[in-house]
């Protein structure tokens, strides 16, 4: 057989087993399916020694049509409901921030993990944009995105029972994904305009040259062109199953043998970290529901850590505030996402200087 040809038949494989654990997750109604399936399946390959790698285009292109998702979950009225409680919003996100990041400092100080890795893995925003970031400010892409996701998972269990302990067993359907309907119709017209900008933000990163600049160049030229009316965003499901196995593969063809046995070996204090952060935001919903009359299942799905998006599923099928669920878990998202890089090489640079 060929090079080619066996690399043929190995991307045949890397397909077909993606395809297959997107199905399971989704049945099972683990978040982020569509990114996790190809991740996993990628890890599987690059661990057995099957060489596969993700052209740099092709990644960049996944990275802003991820940027474009983004933009379109974030609308203009966002902001409008995080100005009406600023100064609860303020508070909250802080807190939750500063959790975060002392728990990613415990991690670096006791060397679970890198210093910059454990501060990007612990930070409490959105998963995939936290792990494509993350690589372009020197943390190991690997263990960020081992983090995130483990914490997505299990922010998304503990919220759906927490859901149903509140509804008290039977308080309607239970919190699932979306049938996955790769082919749902969409505007044409609106979905190349998108297409436009997605082109636009990958453009204007390759000129500007920033760190993980096709998310980030096209989440704002998206943002901007959405709020002001010109463009509506508009995403197959078909286009982000695409990207999302981009991005999944782009990470899972980086693991190894060796960096699994790392992952499994810092797993139990890693996890200790994830529940531990996730019992402090079970106590700022405390407060909330204490002091500012927040009912409580809608202040524990507001504080939740992460999995903005699992999140927002499980709101929908509850009797809660949605609007005010969904600002605290943006505008946490943003702070994180534009502090983040200042934040975890200020405190990575301070832990080293300790240590020396």
């Amino acid at each position: 057989m060929t090079m080619a040809q066996a690399g043929l038949t190995r991307w045949a494989g890397l397909i077909a087993g993606s395809a297959a654990l997107v199905v399971a997750l989704e049945w099972l109604h683990i978040p982020a399916a569509l990114l996790l399936g190809p991740m996993f399946a990628a890890i599987g390959f690059a661990a057995s020694g099957r060489a596969l790698k993700i052209s740099r285009p092709l990644f960049n292109c996944a990275q802003a049509t991820v940027g474009a998702m983004i933009a379109a979950a974030i609308p203009a009225t966002i902001f409008h409901e995080i100005a009406d409680d600023w100064p609860l919003f303020v508070l909250c996100v802080g807190s939750v921030i500063v959790a975060s990041l002392v728990l990613g400092g415990l991690l670096a100080r006791f060397r679970v993990l890198p210093g910059s890795t454990a501060i990007w893995g612990s930070s409490p925003g959105a998963a995939t944009a936290m792990t494509l970031m993350a690589e372009s400010f020197g943390a190991d892409v690997r263990l960020v995105a081992f983090m995130q996701y483990l914490r997505v998972m299990m922010v998304a269990l503990v919220a759906t029972l927490v859901t149903r302990f509140w509804a008290g067993g039977d308080g309607g359907a239970p919190a699932t994904s979306p049938a996955l309907n790769l082919f749902a119709p969409f505007a044409p017209l609106s979905f190349l305009f998108t297409l436009l900008t997605i082109a636009a933000g990958v453009l204007a990163a390759r000129l500007l040259r920033i760190p993980a600049g096709p998310m980030l160049m096209t989440l704002i030229v998206a943002s901007v062109v959405q709020d002001v009316g010109w463009v509506e965003i508009t995403l197959p499901k078909w286009l982000l199953a695409l990207a999302y196995a981009f991005v999944g593969w782009g990470i899972g063809l980086r693991f190894s043998a060796e960096i699994l046995r790392y992952a499994a070996h810092a797993f139990p204090r890693v996890l200790l970290s994830v529940l531990t952060l996730i019992a402090i935001c079970g106590l700022f919903a405390f407060l909330l529901v204490k002091f500012a009359g927040i009912d409580p299942l809608t202040a524990y799905l507001a504080t939740s850590p992460g999995g903005a998006d699992s999140v927002a599923i499980i709101a929908a099928s509850s009797n809660v505030n949605m609007p005010f669920v969904m600002a605290m878990q943006t505008g946490r998202f943003i702070v994180v996402m534009f502090t983040g890089p200042i934040l975890s090489r200020w405190i990575a640079n301070w832990m080293a200087r300790r240590a020396s």
